[in-house]
């Protein structure tokens, strides 16, 4: 996708953290925009700022877990602007602890959210995406699902984190395979953040009513969030150098997206020991001071 000015983004999680800079990012390129959060406040913060900065933006408060309310976003989008051409799958929360400890509900929330809510945006969104672009001979498309490291390394005690990521993975891989196998054009990638400063160590504040904690946080649960949130705080890459990476590769046509391309000894590590059938690596081999730390905090 090398042309954003006049073309129409849509962004789950729209109201902070990369959302919100993925919507400055776009408006900055020119492009109208559909933010969509579960958090109604933040959401019209958000909008209302950009349409002071003279952008033509909408805010519609959708749930992702919600086929239904992904697909009132997207005939929202159609109705007040016409066409889709970019869409960020977004919306994500965080969940720690001992893969056994985590309820029937912490797993309906945390799979809901992270997997389902890109499933409905991609089965909703593609189809409207192809019709579109069979109506302008001119149309480029493309889709961004955030995953996040935790898409291709296995950290403990962020079992339930990481199976939700790794199915983004591989969800947006093959979407990437089906679009080019039809010829669409429209491109494919996937987020894979580490640490960067944002609210995703919060997710907690917008958890719904219908899947609730079940009593009080475990040892390994607050070990967790505490671990995660000193490193999100300490993040030295920004949401805005996210978005800007994201840009880059999107007007590239680049698939993976690493924001700590470092990182990525870890994942060849991972390679290595499944090509060899090998137990998996320590993770914390290069930094046991971390596994010891959580190790006391248990």
């Amino acid at each position: 996708m090398k042309k954003f000015q006049g073309r129409v983004a849509v962004i789950t999680g729209g109201a902070s953290g990369f959302g919100r800079e993925f919507a400055l990012k776009a408006h900055a390129l020119g492009m109208k925009l559909v933010l969509a959060d579960v958090q109604q406040d933040a959401l019209d913060a958000t909008v209302h700022g950009l349409r002071a900065a003279g952008a033509q933006v909408i805010g519609q408060r959708c749930d992702v877990c919600k086929a239904a309310e992904v697909q009132a976003l997207a005939d929202a989008a159609m109705r007040e602007f016409g066409a889709v051409h970019l869409v960020f799958n977004n919306a994500g929360v965080g969940f720690g602890g001992l893969l056994w400890e985590a309820s029937e509900a912490d797993w309906d929330w945390v799979m809901g959210v992270n997997v389902n809510g890109v499933v409905h945006g991609v089965r909703i969104f593609t189809p409207l995406m192809l019709e579109c672009s069979r109506r302008d001979p001119d149309y480029e498309g493309h889709i961004v699902n955030t995953a996040s490291m935790a898409g291709v390394l296995c950290p403990p005690v962020m079992g339930v984190y990481n199976v939700s990521k790794h199915a983004v993975v591989a969800l947006s891989e093959s979407l990437y395979h089906d679009l080019a196998l039809v010829a669409a054009p429209i491109g494919a990638s996937v987020l894979c953040p580490y640490f960067v400063p944002t609210g995703i160590h919060q997710s907690h504040r917008n958890r719904p009513q219908d899947t609730p904690m079940e009593g009080k946080p475990t040892a390994s649960q607050m070990a967790a969030q505490a671990m995660v949130s000193k490193a999100v705080a300490s993040g030295k890459v920004s949401a805005q150098d996210v978005a800007q990476l994201t840009f880059d590769a999107i007007a590239q046509d680049k698939f993976y997206i690493f924001t700590h391309p470092q990182a990525l000894d870890g994942v060849a590590q991972r390679a290595r020991d499944m090509v060899a059938q090998a137990n998996p690596a320590d993770p914390y081999a290069a930094a046991p001071q971390v596994r010891e730390t959580l190790r006391s905090m248990l």
